[in-house]
C-alpha cells in the first residue's frame, strides 16, 4: 500500500509543474481524483487478502471441515495400514452352495441332493458335481503372483479322485518376467470342454455325457501360462487324477488347453492329454497309454448362447470286454459330440437345450476311468447305472465270442432345462433329462433292464 501512496503523489507533484496554465483548481481535482483511484485499488487489495485461504486450509473448506478430513486420512491410513498387515490386500472370498433336488426314474428314488458322501453312489450322471456348497479362496500379491485354495466337503475332485479331502483346487500362478507369461503348479481342475463344473458357470443341473465319463478330473503337476493377444496356452507335466504317484510309477501326462477368442462374441478351444493313466479293467490296476483330444467353440451374443464340443479318445486295454479268446484286455475308443443351445426370454428368464451323444460300442465300451468290470458269470456286464456297456439280458457265459457279447452301447442325452435369475446372487433351475441307449443297458430298481432312462432335476444356486 505504501508504493501505490508514494506513486501517486509523485505523479500529483510532477504534474504540477509543466501545468503553469492550469489553475489551482484543476489541480486540486486531479488530486482527488488519484485519491479516490488509489483508495480503490486498496479496498480491492483488501478484499483479495480476505479470500485468501491461510496455510495448510483446503479451497472450499471451513477449519472445521479442514480437521475433519485430517481425521479421515489418518484412519484411513492406519486401516490400510493395518489390511495389508494381516494379508487381507488383494484377497478375494467366494463361494456357493446348490442344495439340490433329483428325481431318478430308473432307481425309483427322489430328494435332495447335497454333500452326500461318494462312498455310496460313486460318480455317475445322475450324481456329479451338483449338490456342492464352495468356498473360494484367491489372494494376489503386489508382484503378480496369484494364489487359490477351493474348499468343496464331498464333492471336490480331491474326493472323486479317492482321496477323500475336500480340496477342489489348489494352485500358484507366478510371473515370468511379465504377467502374460506364468509358472503354474498344484492341484489343477481339468480344463477341457464347454461345460464348467462349477454350479454358478454350468446352465443346467447336470452335465454332459462327455464331462462325466471322457474327461480327466484333475493334474497335480506344473507347466505353463501364456496369454499372447488373443491366444491363451497353458500346459503342464502332471499325476493324472492322482496326487502323487506310487513306488515304482514314474508315468506323468502332459496336458494342454489353447483358447482363442475371435472376436467379442465367439471363439474357440482345444485340450487334450497324452501319456498314462489308471486301467481299472485290469485287475492290478496298472497303467497304461491314454490319448484323449477334444475341441470346442461357442457363440455367445444378445439372448443367444450356443456352445458345442467334440470330443474323440482310446485308452489301452482298457475296454470291457476282454478277448474271448485269449482273455487279453483291449483297447477302449470312443468319440462324442456335445451341443447347448440358451435363450433369454426376458434378462432373467432362460431356456436352454442340450443333445449328447457318445459311441462307445467298441470291445464291449469303455471310456475314460471305471465303466465296470466284465464278469457275465455275476451278472456283471458294464456299468448299468450309467448306461454303459454289453446288454446284460443275453447269455455271455455259453459263448462269450458272439457279436453281442463284444458291443457296447452307444450313450445319447437330451436335456431340457430352465433357470430363473431371482436376485444377483441367486439362480433357480430346472431340468429334465432323457438318457438312451441302443442296448438294454440301464438297471432299474425291479431287476430289468431299459434302453431309456429319465430323471428330473431342480437346484438354487446361492453365491456370494
Amino acid at each position: 500500500m505504501k508504493t501505490l501512496r508514494i506513486t501517486a503523489l509523485t505523479i500529483a507533484v510532477l504534474a504540477a509543474f509543466p501545468a503553469a496554465a492550469q489553475s489551482h483548481a484543476e489541480v486540486l481535482a486531479e488530486l482527488r481524483a488519484l485519491k479516490a483511484k488509489v483508495a480503490e485499488l486498496e479496498t480491492q487489495l483488501k478484499a483479495q487478502a480476505e479470500k485468501t485461504p491461510p496455510a495448510g486450509a483446503q479451497w472450499g473448506m471451513t477449519p472445521d471441515q479442514a480437521r475433519e478430513l485430517n481425521r479421515i486420512t489418518v484412519k484411513t491410513e492406519a486401516m490400510e495400514d493395518a489390511r495389508d498387515a494381516s494379508g487381507l490386500k488383494m484377497l478375494k472370498i467366494g463361494g456357493y452352495a446348490d442344495p439340490t433336488w433329483i428325481s431318478n426314474r430308473g432307481r425309483r428314488n427322489s430328494g435332495f441332493n447335497f454333500l452326500d458322501s461318494r462312498a455310496e453312489t460313486g460318480y455317475s450322471y445322475d450324481n456329479s458335481y451338483f449338490g456342492s456348497v464352495v468356498l473360494d479362496l484367491q489372494k494376489e500379491t503386489d508382484s503378480g503372483t496369484r494364489w487359490r485354495l477351493t474348499l468343496s466337503p464331498n464333492r471336490g475332485t480331491d474326493t472323486v479322485i479317492g482321496n477323500g479331502s475336500m480340496v477342489q483346487e489348489a494352485s500358484v500362478s507366478v510371473p515370468l518376467g511379465n504377467l502374460q507369461t506364468r509358472f503354474i503348479a498344484g492341484h489343477l481342475p481339468d480344463w477341457s470342454g464347454y461345460e464348467y463344473q462349477q454350479a454358478t458357470l454350468n446352465k443346467l443341473v447336470t452335465h454332459n455325457l462327455l464331462f462325466d465319463y471322457t474327461l480327466p478330473t484333475t493334474y497335480t503337476g506344473a507347466g505353463l501360462e501364456l496369454t499372447r493377444g488373443k491366444w491363451i496356452v497353458k500346459g503342464v507335466v502332471a499325476n493324472m487324477n492322482a496326487a502323487r504317484h506310487l513306488d515304482g510309477d514314474r508315468a506323468p501326462v502332459m496336458a494342454y488347453r489353447v483358447d482363442y477368442s475371435r472376436g467379442e462374441f465367439q471363439g474357440f478351444g482345444f485340450a487334450g492329454v497324452h501319456g498314462k493313466a489308471v486301467n481299472y479293467a485290469d485287475a492290478a490296476q496298472a497303467k497304461t497309454r491314454v490319448d484323449l483330444f477334444e475341441f470346442d467353440a461357442y457363440f455367445i451374443r444378445g439372448d443367444w448362447t450356443v456352445q458345442g464340443q467334440l470330443s474323440v479318445g482310446s485308452h489301452k486295454g482298457a475296454a470291457i470286454v476282454p478277448d474271448p479268446v485269449s482273455g487279453d484286455l483291449r483297447d477302449a475308443r470312443w468319440t462324442g459330440l456335445s451341443a447347448l443351445a440358451a435363450y433369454k426370454f426376458s434378462p432373467r428368464f432362460e431356456g436352454i437345450v442340450r443333445v449328447d451323444h457318445l459311441r462307445n460300442a467298441k470291445n464291449g465300451g469303455g471310456l475314460l476311468g471305471y465303466t465296470g468290470y466284465w464278469d457275465p458269470a455275476n451278472a456283471s456286464h458294464g456299468d448299468l447305472r450309467s448306461g454303459l456297456g454289453v446288454d446284460p439280458t443275453i447269455d455271455c457265459v455259453t459263448d462269450a465270442a458272439v457279436s453281442a457279447c463284444n458291443t457296447g452301447a452307444n450313450r445319447t442325452a437330451l436335456s431340457l432345462g430352465l433357470s430363473y435369475l431371482w436376485d444377483l446372487n441367486t439362480t433357480f433351475k430346472v431340468e429334465y433329462r432323457l438318457d438312451r441307449a441302443n442296448l438294454p443297458v440301464f438297471g432299474y430298481w425291479d431287476g430289468s433292464f431299459r434302453k431309456s432312462n429319465s430323471l428330473l432335476g431342480a437346484s438354487v444356486v446361492v453365491a456370494f
